[in-house]
Order: C-alpha cells, then structure tokens, then sequence
C-alpha cells in the first residue's frame, strides 16, 4: 500500500537555537568544552583565540561555531571589530587635514620677534597655519614695532598677533610695547630671554639651560656653556629636539594659540559664500 503523502502538513521539528555570537575581547572568560579548560582571553595567535587560566597556563584553541561556553551557555566566539582609527594629529596636537591644499593667505598676519622664532612657529603649528591661510613674518625686533604697525594699516579683517621675547613687567619689551593702542593688535609673549629657552631642555638633551651672566649675549653663553659651538649649529640642535608641541613650555603654547585665534577670528576672511 502507498505510503501516504502528507507533505507540507507534517509537523515541523523542534527548530535549532541559534547560538549567539561573542566578541573574545581581553578578559573574556570562556571554557572549551571538550577539554574543560576554563580561561580568560588574551590575545589571538594565527586566527586561534588563546585562553589562560587562573593557574597562568595559556592554551589555544581554534575559533569553532558554537565551540565555547560563556556563563555555561553555548556561544560562538569571534574576533572583536577593530577599533576605528584614531584620527591624525599635528605637531601642534590638532587634527591633520589629510591632503592639505593651503588656502589663500588672509590680510591678517602674525609677527615674530626674530627667524628662529618664526622657524619654531612653523615647527609646531605649520600645519594650522597652511590651514587657516595666516602667514607668519620675522619682526627683527620689537624696536620697531610701533612704526611696523602704521605702515601695515590695521583694521576689520586685517589684524595683527605679535609674539614678543621676554614679556615680563619691566623688561625693556614690555616698555616698548605698553604704547600699543590698537583693537586690530594683539601682543602676546612668554617669559623668556630668548625663544631657545620656551624649548624643554629635556627635548635637547640637557638638564638645563645655563645661567648666562650679564653682558655676554644669551645664544653665546649658551653654546659657549654647552660646547654647541656658533649659534647657528646650536639652533640646528633646539629645533630639530622640537617634535610637537610637547617639547614646549606652557607659556609659549599659550601665547601662539592666542595668536592664532586673534588673527582668525571674524572678517572677510570667515564669511561664509552664499548658497
């Protein structure tokens, strides 16, 4: 007799529970069933998850579906989804623009004292500045700032950041800058005799800089103390000591990155094209 047909009315079988899938993050305890061996993750070994108990003995084991217990139950363990990319930083600590197109410099500028100042500027905050289009020009000393200003012509949009050497209250540049009246000028500075000095002396190799005596020129007395030879090699050594902005002194940073914002803050520079 001819079996009978009873094709889709059959009842179903008792369906498979999925077993879940686990990220094996570092600590993760799990046990092999079939050994028993119980064990936290730790790392991953040729696509095998490696596992060390208690005891600190470490085995591997092949990552198989449903292949481990996690709180007695099954699971399937994986390897975890790779962390996202930490994104680029500059020297100065801001995140890199990748394929950087400089923008067209603003009218805006920032002056420094001196070239080394300028070269230490560029070392550190080069990036930010290509970035946001502000150039920055050697001072050769703030005797001469005041005429510099008026002949550069301040205004909206057309500002000045004039970093100064050694801007402590009566110091012969504080005095030289006290006259300085202009909304569209800002000076800021830092503490030092010489830019050299804003440079940690751990980031050149030395455990200070030397205490240079009165009348002998700082550079001088420096290389002179070190034996760095003429200035000039000397600088070579600051500035290549100079990674980022962590092998500066608080008092430099601080004044640049008031700078920075002063001068791009505002004006025809940052209006928006209409839509």
């Amino acid at each position: 007799m001819r079996s009978q047909d009873y094709g889709r009315d059959v009842p179903a079988g008792p369906k498979r529970r999925k077993v879940p899938e686990v990220a094996a993050e570092p600590g993760l305890v799990a046990e092999d069933p079939a050994s028993g061996f119980c064990g936290a993750v730790v790392r991953f070994e040729h696509g095998r998850v490696v596992l060390e108990d208690r005891h600190g003995r470490e085995r591997l084991f092949p990552l198989r579906p449903a292949g481990f217990l996690v709180d007695g139950k099954p699971v399937t363990l994986v390897r975890p989804a790779a962390a996202p990319a930490k994104p680029a930083r500059s020297a100065s600590g801001s995140v890199r623009v990748e394929g950087l197109k400089a923008r067209t410099a603003r009218d805006s500028r920032i002056w420094v004292e001196g070239l080394h100042d300028a070269e230490l500027v560029e070392r550190v905050w080069g990036h930010d500045l290509r970035v946001e289009g502000v150039v920055v020009e050697p001072l050769d000393g703030v005797d001469v700032l005041a005429d510099r200003i008026a002949e550069f012509g301040t205004g909206p949009g057309r500002r000045l950041g004039v970093l100064v050497d050694h801007l402590v209250p009566g110091s012969k540049e504080s005095r030289l800058v006290e006259g300085i009246r202009d909304e569209h000028v800002l000076v800021t500075g830092h503490p030092y005799v010489d830019v050299w000095q804003a440079v940690k002396p751990a980031s050149v190799g030395i455990a200070a800089w030397p205490v240079v005596p009165r009348g002998v020129p700082w550079k001088d007395g420096v290389c002179a103390a070190l034996g760095w030879g003429e200035p000039a090699a000397g600088w070579r050594r600051v500035l290549a000591g100079v990674r980022g902005f962590r092998d500066l002194e608080t008092p430099l940073l601080g004044a640049v990155e008031r700078l920075i914002d002063f001068v791009t803050a505002g004006g025809p520079d940052d209006e928006q094209p209409d839509e």
